[in-house]
């Protein structure tokens, strides 16, 4: 046996418990990550459902079952609501994340802090239709939590679902209730990372808590920060089709903040049934995201290399 066949052999042996463990992760991207790719020629085809994926015919021209899309009267608003929304809720969930971990690292040796965490984690294991009941029992026009605040005040009932302008804010809300306890545990170990001396010795060099978060706790941060982030922008053509339809409930008055392109695409499937029309715009959205996600990653590495997702 060759040194390096022995070699090979011996890496192989080493890291056997890692690849096995990392096998099922492997086998599960295969199956619903990898292997549905080549549906993508759908988006080409006159899909017929009896005839299956290659015995229905192409469609001429090819790129027809695009238009309905790119040359639908709706496509700018709902592109424009799916791009300004998800930077918003960017924006938002890092934030709040970020706070939330920073929080819960000042407090980590309290006594009930795993409560807290355990707590904070909670909604993310909820269903949007859950959490669209939730929102539910808060905004409807009688007898929603906030129109009876605003009854006791001596005020009127606000129709949260026929005015769109509140929705922006509403989404934002419920996003980072939802998700930020989720999200702030990756930043939270990132914290926990942190060699205590150097807060230590900011500290008997007369650093408030607060400078300390800002000179210590915050750049200790920005790595993870940029990584997300940048995962983030690279769905940022891709809306979260549970939020925008359960908790906005599909009302047609809200269309004009709360409607996406995946709530609008969905609606032309039920309408005519065209699957492979569905497909183009999902192809669409695919490409634009890929796109999006290389362009922002070597923005960041031309900036700050260290810091880019590859």
């Amino acid at each position: 046996m060759t040194k390096k066949k022995r070699i090979s052999k011996r890496i192989i042996k080493e890291n056997l418990q890692l690849s096995t463990l990392m096998l099922p992760v492997v086998i599960l991207l295969g199956v619903f990550a990898y292997f549905p790719m080549f549906g993508i020629i759908i988006a080409f085809k006159d899909y017929k459902v009896p005839r299956g994926i290659f015995g229905s015919n192409w469609v001429d021209p090819l790129f027809k079952n695009f238009e309905f899309f790119l040359k639908s009267q709706d496509a700018f608003r709902v592109t424009r609501n799916t791009i300004l929304l998800n930077f918003l809720f960017i924006i938002v969930s890092t934030i709040c994340g970020v706070i939330f971990a920073i929080l819960m690292y000042e407090v980590k040796k309290a006594t009930h802090v795993k409560i807290y965490q355990t707590v904070s984690i909670l909604p993310s294991f909820l269903s949007w239709v859950a959490v669209s009941y939730i929102v539910y029992g808060f905004l409807d026009g009688e007898k929603g939590i906030l129109n009876q605040i605003v009854r006791a005040f001596g005020g009127e009932n606000i129709a949260w679902y026929t005015t769109a302008g509140y929705w922006p804010t509403i989404l934002s809300i419920v996003v980072v209730w939802h998700g930020v306890g989720l999200k702030s545990i990756m930043y939270y170990a990132s914290l926990m990372g942190i060699d205590d001396a150097l807060f230590e010795a900011a500290e008997v060099d007369g650093a408030s808590k607060f400078q300390r978060i800002i000179h210590i706790s915050l750049p200790h941060l920005i790595p993870i920060v940029t990584i997300m982030a940048i995962l983030d922008v690279g769905k940022i053509f891709r809306a979260d089709f549970g939020l925008f339809y359960n908790v906005t409930r599909n009302v047609g008055e809200l269309y004009p903040t709360t409607d996406v392109i995946d709530t609008y695409v969905f609606r032309a499937l039920m309408q005519n049934g065209n699957i492979s029309m569905s497909s183009a715009a999902s192809f669409i959205q695919s490409i634009v995201c890929f796109i999006t996600l290389v362009t922002v990653n070597a923005i960041v590495k031309k900036v700050s290399p260290e810091n880019s997702l590859f």
